[in-house]
């Protein structure tokens, strides 16, 4: 989230070193450190400054990077409307052709293609779109068409991912690991490891001190006044209070589906029977054997979505033909906006019958919040509102780090030589904490570690050169290699 807060050993503005260290800006340093009582706060606060500040400025440029990409991904529904109006939008006329007519013309269009699924327009302007499996194509990536409803005609071919169209898709894929494949899902992992850190990291030391009621307003607005230091330091402060919910939330779901923490989360989540079920595409038997042995008959597709409509899905639905012989086909909601619409039914390709429905309702707690997570952090969930809010806070991710890196730029030196950039808060915080709460820390940082790879692994690394400075600093000069 930043990469400066309040420092306790920072002079005032205009020194050139630094500024007013509280975080409301109204006491010195020196002096608040000086009346503030003994106890795990006072102790705690220089090791939490420390932290804040070192993985600011190391983790600032990923969680920058995944702001300004967020920020584009934002805003794919509008561009998908107007890249890609002449596939996606039809002109309503008279009734529509049956749904295997539509099949058969995109089959027509793609004949090396095997049918993964098919979605119906849900609305009166949508067209058909029809996604095939088709040989050269990355794992994942589909070819799909898209028909015209009322008279079959097709309207062109996109080459998809799954069902995110080109630009989506390569948004996404930028967003997520910037186009480097998998070792590109380190970065956005490493963001979302260290930006719950940040933000809690920052409330604690932005909320920290003691607050009257003038205080009260500054923590919560921004002060005006004169440009420095100090008036940075409240825009970073007052702007992470208020984002900080949204993108702690932005932190959890973004692990959620990343490589190496999201493999640790999934496999928590199904102990704790909370993972995402399925509906189940076994067929009952059939007298003295089973469908599975026969499985030639097939009522067809638009027999498959009257018995799944029957059933009462409605809105965006998914046709999957069944995998294997002997199985279900599957339909699906697939309406992510507020209230989701995820019912399932397998429908059997011989007597076009139900034999199986699972409702959104029946889901797991666990499962229904990583849906509804995952929906919001990709602004699916409530609509432009979800898109603005999310374009919020990726504006907001920004502008705290780049205040970050001012305060540090403002700390500088500047009445004599030496580095340039600000001096980072003392070593050996840690070395104060009372031991109630050091070794609880240890025990929760290397729990947290362990299922967190890429918070762990860095944790680790600031600990181990931060050692490693302080010995050197405590080596006499001139002693030998």
């Amino acid at each position: 989230m930043s990469v400066e807060a309040d420092d306790v050993s920072a002079p005032p503005d205009g020194a050139g070193t630094g500024a007013d260290p509280s975080p409301v800006g109204e006491a010195s340093g020196a002096a608040a450190e000086a009346a503030a009582p003994a106890g795990i706060r006072s102790s705690l606060r220089p090791m939490l400054l420390r932290l804040h500040f070192y993985a600011g400025v190391l983790v600032g440029p990923f969680l920058l990077v995944a702001a300004v990409t967020g920020l584009l991904y934002t805003a794919t529904p509008q561009l998908e409307s107007v890249l890609y109006k002449h596939e996606l939008e039809v002109t309503p006329r008279g009734a529509v052709e049956s749904l295997g007519s539509q099949v058969a013309a995109a089959r027509r269009a793609v004949p090396d293609g095997t049918v993964a699924s098919v979605s119906p327009g849900p609305g009166r302007t949508d067209s058909t779109r029809v996604l095939f499996h088709k040989p050269g194509l990355p794992d994942g990536d589909t070819l799909t068409a898209f028909v015209d409803p009322y008279d079959s005609k097709m309207l062109g071919t996109l080459r998809t991912s799954g069902q995110w169209l080109p630009v989506r898709a390569w948004l996404d894929s930028l967003h997520r690991t910037l186009h480097l494949g998998d070792f590109g899902r380190n970065y956005s992992e490493l963001a979302a490891s260290w930006l719950w850190v940040e933000v809690l990291g920052g409330l604690a030391l932005w909320l920290g001190a003691p607050r009257t009621r003038q205080r009260l307003r500054r923590v919560l607005l921004p002060r005006g006044g004169a440009k420095g230091r100090r008036r940075t330091l409240s825009w970073h402060g007052a702007v992470g209070l208020w984002a900080s919910i949204g993108l702690l939330g932005l932190s959890a779901t973004g692990m959620t589906w990343s490589q190496h923490a999201g493999a640790s989360i999934g496999a928590l989540q199904n102990a704790l029977g909370g993972g995402t079920p399925a509906v189940s595409t076994n067929l009952p038997s059939g007298g003295s054997g089973t469908r599975a042995t026969t499985g030639a008959k097939d009522v067809g597709i638009d027999a498959v979505a009257a018995a799944a409509h029957d059933a009462g899905l409605r809105g965006l639905v998914v046709i999957t033909p069944p995998a294997e012989r002997g199985a279900a086909y599957v339909v699906k909601e697939n309406t992510r906006s507020w209230p989701e619409r995820q019912d399932s039914v397998a429908v059997d390709p011989a007597t076009g019958k139900v034999t199986a429905k699972l409702k959104f309702a029946d889901y797991p707690v666990l499962a229904k919040l990583t849906r509804w997570g995952i929906d919001a952090h990709m602004g699916l969930l409530f609509g432009l509102a979800n898109q603005i809010a999310l374009a919020l806070l990726a504006l907001g991710l920004i502008a705290m780090v780049l205040w970050g890196y001012r305060m540090w730029w403002l700390r500088r030196p500047t009445r004599s030589g030496g580095a340039s950039f600000g001096r980072p808060p003392a070593r050996g915080a840690w070395r104060r904490l009372p031991g109630a709460v050091l070794a609880p820390a240890l025990v929760v940082s290397a729990v947290v570690g362990y299922f967190l790879p890429l918070f762990g692994l860095p944790l680790l690394a600031f600990v181990l050169a931060d050692l490693l400075v302080g010995a050197a600093r405590r080596r006499p000069l001139g002693a030998s290699a």
